[in-house]
């Protein structure tokens, strides 16, 4: 394993310390570090990439797609500032990030809304293959939705809430808004399931189906644009298989 950075290296701290042998910071040069860390997974090794959400997708998109996913490297793309919780600006907002990456062959997206969540699929994103983005907000409360013993499989949608009326399939940040609405609506005879579908690509498409066809209504909440986010990949799912909701 090496960690990369493009001068995000405050946050690694740790692990430069522990093997400074196996950490590289480019500086702010964000396709340099996708063309270093996919020279290293060719070499055999599995890259993890630290950076920023808004320009490891978008400065980053053409290495990412051409470097990393059409050869199919095991690089593990890990940005914060994703969506609106960023906290400078509109040039740190990455408001398209899950789209870009929901497009490029062979990527895994994933959208965590809890830290043991996030840390469990860093450790098993080790033996996943191919290439995967984390997608992370700044850290604003670092709410801790979870028990401890919580179990999370990449590529499986997470039950946060049962429920029977109707469901809200959410990813990152928005998971936590959709259990605090569940908790409220059960007080008037609101039964909402929520899903947390923390990785949007590929879609656990027999939870949305099975939600649809248990509960009937389905909401998606996602920080991040409507268009070919969570909300398309759930939506592609309910057309291909007919389902009217």
């Amino acid at each position: 394993v090496w960690l990369l950075t493009p001068d995000i290296g405050w946050g690694c701290k740790d692990f430069k310390e522990q093997n400074p042998d196996r950490f590289i910071d480019t500086g702010i040069a964000e396709q340099d570090v996708v063309g270093v860390a996919s020279g290293l997974a060719y070499d055999g090794n599995i890259p993890f990439i630290i950076g920023m959400m808004p320009f490891m997708s978008m400065r980053a998109l053409e290495q990412v797609r051409t470097d990393v996913c059409y050869p199919n490297l095991p690089v593990r793309i890990i940005a914060n500032y994703a969506g609106l919780t960023g906290n400078a600006g509109s040039t740190h907002y990455a408001m398209e990030d899950m789209a870009l990456f929901s497009s490029l062959v062979n990527m895994t997206v994933c959208a965590p809304a809890d830290p043991e969540q996030l840390r469990q699929i860093i450790l098993k994103s080790v033996d996943w293959a191919g290439p995967m983005a984390i997608r992370m907000d700044p850290g604003k409360n670092n709410a801790v939705l979870y028990p401890e013993d919580a179990q999370f499989e990449i590529g499986k949608a997470y039950t946060a809430c049962e429920g029977s009326d109707i469901t809200i399939i959410a990813c990152g940040e928005m998971v936590a808004e959709a259990i605090k609405i569940s908790k409220e609506l059960k007080k008037e005879g609101i039964s909402v399931r929520v899903l947390d579908m923390f990785t949007v690509k590929p879609l656990d498409r027999e939870a949305v189906i099975r939600a649809a066809e248990e509960t009937g209504r389905i909401i998606t909440w996602e920080d991040h644009l409507m268009n070919n986010g969570l909300s398309s990949a759930v939506s592609d799912v309910l057309t291909d298989n007919c389902i009217a909701l």
